[in-house]
């Protein structure tokens, strides 16, 4: 995918001035930089999200799915019904045993969302994400709240299940990335 001449401006703050980049389609690019320095910013570019001014070229084919800082999980709803609800045709893996395969127990992938911890929540929402059937996959700080045995578990899975597609990830934690990580781009200013 191929980023040119990208600009973002939110009134007075500049946030790109012209950015160009290209980040290889069908492997993981991680993206880093400071707090404030536009990673958010350029998912929410490349998922069509924000305006902007340039030129993206090369996407992938297939569409865009998206774990973002937030979860926006149904609350009322359980882990299983939340990843349910993204499903359009054909399911694409044994959703239960994938949520199991993060760290969840049965019981808790049953149970309403609003009574799972912050690391239950995190994983049900990367799990919905790769339930469906993407090109690009943006997973802006996927493994925050998640301990470190559940986020190798939950690494295993994402990288199961993107192979050949295209993953870009934000991540503040640079040292602690448990996925194949290609290649980087870096925004610091």
């Amino acid at each position: 995918m191929r980023l040119s001449n990208i600009s973002k401006s939110y009134g007075d703050i500049t946030v790109f001035d012209h950015l160009s980049a290209e980040l290889p389609n069908g492997s993981v690019t991680q993206i880093s930089g400071e707090s404030g320095c536009g990673k958010t910013t350029l998912l929410r570019i490349i998922a069509g999200l924000e305006g902007y001014s340039g030129e993206i070229s090369e996407r992938p084919s297939g569409k865009i799915s998206a774990v973002f800082q937030e979860d926006r999980l149904f609350e009322e709803l359980s882990a299983l019904e939340n990843c349910y609800l993204v499903l359009k045709g054909k399911q694409p893996f044994d959703i239960a045993e994938a949520l199991v395969s993060t760290g969840l127990s049965r019981e808790d992938i049953a149970r309403p969302v609003k009574e799972l911890s912050g690391g239950m929540k995190r994983r049900t929402a990367i799990v919905r994400a790769l339930c469906t059937d993407f090109g690009i996959l943006l997973l802006d700080e996927p493994f925050k709240g998640i301990d470190h045995e559940n986020k190798l578990k939950t690494a295993a899975l994402i990288q199961a299940h993107t192979k050949g597609r295209t993953v870009l990830l934000v991540t503040h934690d640079t040292a602690d990335i448990p996925l194949d990580v290609h290649s980087v781009l870096s925004l610091d200013k």
